[in-house]
């Protein structure tokens, strides 16, 4: 029988007990955040079937599947809009490419998610993603309402998260609107200690949704 070595045991227990911290967050900001993406996914449920007859919507790898779908200014600011985010936020949003991503860890190993190993690109030229901090101090120095930040926070993807094996994770990202195709190369650390094999994916068919009316 295999042993693991003080080192692996430590590892595993570690992100087992941060796993199972994880459930044991408070009823109500777990709840909170639970409410928010399941509003917005039957909000924008209508999208999937609409975008997977223009592009493949998912890359998989034997370790990761991540999907894509893309979303209409529309479709978000009416989600945004039904939660009482002001008018002048709104404004901002609607210029804003919105893609909803789910990442599924496939995988036996623990793999690391980092967004700032994503890149972006398009005709050739990088795309800029903004950091989640940019915009929640956007927000503040324009003092919108703080439970119209903590939802527009809730509903991004992670910057960084360790997907333990089976476990998925989704929420948006937010791009400059741009006409084309976008690419995307990105690259996840694998392993307890992270010097597991390094998994790549690459998407070149990305693209800001447009609104049909």
């Amino acid at each position: 029988m295999a042993r693991l070595t003080g080192t692996t045991a430590v590892g595993k227990l570690k992100h087992t007990q941060r796993y199972e911290n994880r459930r044991l967050i408070s009823k109500q900001t777990n709840n909170l955040r639970i409410r928010a993406l399941a509003s917005l996914q039957l909000v924008l449920a209508a999208a999937l079937t609409e975008s997977a007859a223009a592009q493949p919507l998912s890359v998989s790898t034997e370790a990761i599947e991540i999907q894509f779908a893309p979303r209409t200014p529309n479709q978000m600011m009416s989600f945004y809009e039904a939660r009482g985010f002001p008018k002048e936020m709104l404004n901002i949003l609607r210029k804003e490419c919105f893609i909803t991503v789910r990442i599924h860890n496939k995988s036996r190993e623990i793999i690391w998610h980092d967004l700032a190993n994503w890149r972006f690109s398009h005709d050739d030229k990088p795309l800029k993603r903004e950091h989640r901090d940019y915009w929640l101090q956007k927000w503040h120095s324009m003092q919108i309402p703080l439970a119209s930040i903590s939802t527009f926070r809730w509903t991004l993807l992670p910057e960084t998260l360790d997907y333990l094996p089976d476990e998925e994770e989704g929420g948006n990202i937010i791009l400059p609107r741009v006409n084309g195709p976008i690419e995307l190369s990105a690259t996840f650390a694998s392993g307890d200690d992270q010097r597991g094999p390094i998994i790549t994916i690459t998407h070149d068919r990305l693209n800001c949704a447009e609104d049909t009316e």
